[in-house]
């Protein structure tokens, strides 16, 4: 829904929280948490959809008419749809997924393939005074290469050359129906860009040399002209999970990735789980009794700590950093684990909303990103005694993000 002082926001959440990886399934929980949430939160407004579409949705979407009757539910509904989650490809939920989220990198064709259905699906969903967003993986995962720099630089080129498809794509979308599509690559720990400094390096050495090769070759288009296509069509969804567990601070990040023309696309509004330590055996002892139950075997959830000296120590999973909690040097860790957002203390454990409301105030000042999603997708594996009733939560972090946006002085709670 847009949301802001000049309505200038757009605001959904993201259904990845829902399991279902065929349409009919996806299709049947829209229907069912959808339209109680546009009557709480908009009655009287256009409500925004965050689409979540595994591959064999996006494929079942697109056969006979079904992506005709899907327009005509969001238009009887008062509905629209502004952006999809192209990062997880296959089953997110219910299994174990760890590291498998990242395949197809973006080396595969198959990842390739997807993104293009995506890109056409939301071609045809977007309305005509609307930008469209498509989030998707960062690129790859890093601890497969373990060390290996020519592997790495490989995958780095083939991405480049599959992500300038999909710009040619786009652009091809933005001539012919004047509507201007993005791809959001989604920086996190341990993927093969994680941090500013990562993805602009990216940027810089692969995605605009050998990306705008490509369309200056298949288009036939000068490269100072292939150059601003990337950076309009390649963006950053910046995730405040993610960022804060690389320790980045958000007003630098927006800095450094302005100063190099890369523009963020989406902002994914996430908490982390955030842990001080300090010398007590005794309390450390219960923090990580605290934490164990988070230990859970569904998702990845990476752990970085920082040390006195801010030294950062990664972990990639917080089941193989709980070992070396008590003995530990470090006075802090963050973990990428997607608690709710309308909640700071977590009874010895806290989460970085700050970041979330640092961010929110950038925004406030600048808006220089319009679409804001909401993505706490861990409802279902969170410990027993934070879980809530899914949709009065789901309504609790939009109601929070509102109350924030609206609010001149941000302030934590």
């Amino acid at each position: 829904m847009k949301i802001g002082t000049n309505n200038n926001f757009h605001l959904t959440y993201c259904t990845n929280i829902h399991p279902g990886e065929e349409w009919e399934q996806v299709f049947a929980n829209l229907k069912h948490y959808i339209p109680p949430l546009k009557a709480r939160l908009a009655p009287e407004k256009p409500f925004g959809i965050g689409l979540r579409l595994a591959a064999v949705a996006a494929k079942e979407l697109l056969q006979g008419n079904t992506l005709i009757q899907f327009q005509s539910w969001l238009t009887e509904q008062d509905l629209y749809v502004f952006t999809l989650n192209g990062f997880p490809y296959g089953k997110f939920h219910q299994e174990v997924v760890k590291d498998q989220v990242y395949a197809p990198d973006w080396s595969q064709q198959e990842r390739l393939d997807y993104t293009l259905q995506l890109t056409h699906i939301l071609a045809e969903l977007l309305p005509t005074d609307t930008e469209g967003s498509i989030s998707t993986l960062p690129l790859s995962y890093k601890p497969w290469f373990a060390g290996n720099q020519l592997h790495q630089a490989s995958v780095m080129d083939s991405a480049s050359l599959h992500i300038a498809q999909v710009v040619a794509k786009m652009v091809h979308i933005r001539n012919q129906q004047r509507k201007l599509l993005h791809l959001d690559l989604e920086p996190e720990p341990d993927g093969l860009i994680e941090n500013a400094a990562e993805v602009i390096d990216y940027f810089q050495k692969y995605l605009l040399p050998i990306g705008g090769a490509y369309l200056v070759k298949h288009l036939g288009i000068s490269p100072t002209i292939a150059e601003s296509y990337l950076l309009d069509h390649v963006r950053i969804c910046y995730d405040t999970c993610h960022f804060a567990v690389e320790y980045e601070n958000p007003i630098l990040v927006f800095q450094r990735l302005q100063n190099a023309g890369i523009q963020i696309g989406k902002i994914q509004i996430s908490a982390a789980l955030q842990v001080n330590l300090s010398e007590d055996t005794a309390q450390r002892r219960l923090i990580t009794e605290r934490l164990k139950p988070f230990a859970e075997s569904t998702y990845l959830h990476q752990v970085i700590a920082r040390d006195r000296n801010s030294q950062l120590i990664h972990y990639p999973d917080l089941e193989t950093a709980l070992p070396h909690l008590e003995n530990t040097n470090t006075c802090e860790w963050r973990i990428h684990f997607h608690v709710p957002i309308f909640i700071r203390d977590y009874q010895l454990l806290h989460s970085t909303q700050d970041d979330i409301i640092t961010v929110l105030e950038l925004l406030h000042k600048n808006h220089n990103c319009t679409h804001l999603e909401i993505e706490t997708y861990t409802w279902e594996v969170l410990p027993e005694q934070i879980k809530l009733d899914l949709l009065a939560s789901i309504q609790r972090e939009y109601e929070w993000v509102q109350t924030k946006l609206l609010t001149k002085q941000l302030v934590p709670n």
